[in-house]
């Protein structure tokens, strides 16, 4: 490859990992950044590779999805990969190397699927796997209306964008499982400042002790099959606490 191109594909490249690791940072949440990251990538190759879309799929055990396309035909396209078990972007989820078909119509590995998608007005494609951690693989895939639309340096910038994706994608998992992780200990630590609270005002008002009141508070929410955090809520409720109970920390 002449010095002038590999400059070119690793600008491209940096260019690319920069925006995905923005995506990351930016995203509320993980489908967000999928559907952000095929839109990248169909952008960067629709021009002078034809109309190229562009969707991820997701294997499980037993089961496979499209979790983001970058248009309707991108997800029907991938649907076509599904119901013959077999493609692209399934064979490089399932195998772990990138799969390229320069022209469906002169394809020979596909015999029935290559009729079906060229069918479609799709004549190459471009199937590359994203490495997620154990128990799940995924196959980022790209369409392109023209034949022998993904050259050499195409495909190592879409590579790239998979490597770079796989480890976006697994940040950005890790990042929705602390979100998460924090957003419930937050609720539990305030669902406890409430039953507190109304533990004191049971204490105030029956002049009796935490252990009386906590008595008090649980069997109430038994005999009434009411949650304990919802019944707390009405007593301070009804001594004009209105609106959420906040957990304030000192240090």
């Amino acid at each position: 490859m002449p010095d002038e191109q590999q400059l070119a594909v690793e600008a491209a490249e940096d260019g690319l990992t920069a925006l995905l690791q923005d995506m990351v940072l930016d995203s509320d949440d993980v489908q967000q950044f999928l559907d952000g990251l095929v839109e990248v990538a169909s952008r960067a190759f629709t021009g002078e590779h034809g109309e190229v879309f562009c969707g991820v799929t997701l294997l499980r055990p037993q089961s496979m999805t499209t979790v983001a396309s970058s248009s309707e035909q991108a997800r029907v396209m991938d649907e076509v990969q599904y119901g013959f078990d077999d493609g692209p972007c399934l064979r490089a989820a399932r195998e772990g190397y990138t799969v390229h078909i320069p022209d469906f119509l002169a394809e020979d590995r596909f015999p029935e699927y290559r009729q079906a998608i060229a069918g479609h007005g799709i004549r190459s494609a471009l199937g590359i796997p994203i490495r997620l951690d154990a128990g799940a693989s995924a196959g980022l895939d790209f369409y392109s209306t023209r034949p022998h639309a993904f050259p050499d340096t195409s495909i190592t910038v879409a590579e790239g964008i998979a490597r770079d994706a796989s480890r976006s994608l697994r940040l950005s998992v890790r990042i929705a499982h602390l979100t998460d992780d924090a957003g419930n200990l937050r609720a539990a630590l305030e669902s406890r400042t409430m039953i507190d609270l109304a533990v004191g005002a049971i204490m105030a008002q029956n002049r009796c002790s935490q252990e009386d009141a906590v008595r008090i508070l649980r069997a109430a929410s038994q005999g009434r099959n009411v949650k304990l955090r919802d019944l707390a809520a009405s007593v301070l409720a009804s001594l004009g606490q209105q609106g959420p109970v906040r957990t304030h920390f000192d240090g």
